[in-house]
């Protein structure tokens, strides 16, 4: 089983070449390709918990434990928690988003290692602690979304440039999403107590789109937004009792306009956890099986979104003693 905390149900700096900037031989060191921690049962309930350290998952195939980074979050009262601490891994695998071990500050640096830049502390209010804190990397590893979840407490997201500090907030009323293809917008939403939910498209250079969209759109099982910031992709569930396979259909936030449904080549069971467009206007999915005591298999598929065709597929394998993992874009 793979544990999520809130976040994923639902995110003196060192003086580094940063984003946008990476030297030429950056491209020569292997990206991320997943991340996992360790779980390990507890007493005699078969109660699972994170007892090791993250582990990255290189594209050479090799795997290094993210040295620096806390194995588990903090509770509101600073103590240990139970849940894993916060991990993001950029859609590009090169950067890195964790908790420093010792004081949990939110840190970036390249998944191929070198120095990481710590962010505000004060991106984690004190009386929170991190386990309720949702943390997000952009595509490119250059901004950073976080988000904190008390209950009665709506506390605004913030978004921050992390070579230049700027940030910008989101109302907080509003849940995030994740960034678009570019990193340039965030897709949020509003969850009515009617069931009408409206989203919203935020430019971080200013400007916001909103929408109330159809059923289908509000209630997909994975919606991703893309580099143009209005184009929204939608995954509509598969259905085992009906054997009809996950499909996909685009919003557009400005016009409102639904396309057709287009099949994926999947089964009825295989409807993909997480969604994400590449900067030419692919769909990256991740469907994943197994786990609950065996290998997590994991497949990361390109599709093409006019026809549903799949454009490029990779296979990985995550180890059955996993208390959790996180994979790129997510």
């Amino acid at each position: 089983m793979r544990h999520t905390s809130w976040a994923a149900a639902a995110l003196a700096a060192a003086a580094i070449g940063w984003v946008g900037a990476a030297p030429a031989h950056a491209g020569a060191q292997p990206p991320a390709t997943a991340a996992w921690m360790k779980g390990c049962e507890v007493g005699d309930g078969g109660y699972t918990e994170p007892c090791g350290r993250w582990r990255l998952v290189l594209g050479d195939g090799s795997t290094r434990e993210l040295t620096g980074a806390a194995p588990r979050a903090t509770t509101q009262s600073g103590g240990r928690s139970d849940w894993q601490s916060r991990l993001a891994i950029s859609a590009d695998g090169r950067w890195v988003l964790y908790e420093r071990d010792g004081d949990h500050r939110l840190m970036v640096r390249r998944a191929a290692g070198g120095a990481a830049r710590a962010l505000p502390a004060s991106l984690v209010p004190k009386g929170v602690g991190t386990e309720n804190v949702g943390v997000w990397l952009s595509p490119k590893g250059d901004r950073v979304m976080v988000s904190v979840g008390l209950d009665g407490d709506p506390t605004p997201t913030k978004v921050i440039t992390v070579s230049t500090g700027k940030t910008v907030e989101l109302p907080a009323d509003q849940d995030p999403e994740g960034f678009s293809a570019d990193g340039d917008e965030v897709l949020a939403g509003r969850y009515r107590n009617d069931n009408v939910v409206k989203l919203y498209g935020h430019r971080l250079g200013g400007g916001v789109l909103a929408t109330t969209p159809p059923q289908v759109v509000a209630g997909a099982y994975a919606r991703a937004l893309a580099a143009d910031g209005r184009t929204l992709a939608v995954v509509v569930a598969g259905n085992e009792d009906r054997k009809l396979p996950p499909r996909l259909r685009l919003y557009d936030l400005v016009g409102e306009h639904l396309t057709a449904s287009v099949t994926l080549p999947l089964l009825p069971s295989q409807t993909p956890s997480h969604v994400h467009w590449t900067a030419d206007g692919k769909l990256v999915a991740h469907v994943s099986e197994g786990g609950e005591g065996a290998p997590v298999k994991i497949r990361v598929l390109t599709f093409d979104v006019d026809s549903g065709a799949v454009e490029g597929s990779r296979r990985l394998t995550i180890s059955k003693h996993s208390y959790t993992w996180a994979l790129p874009g997510e």
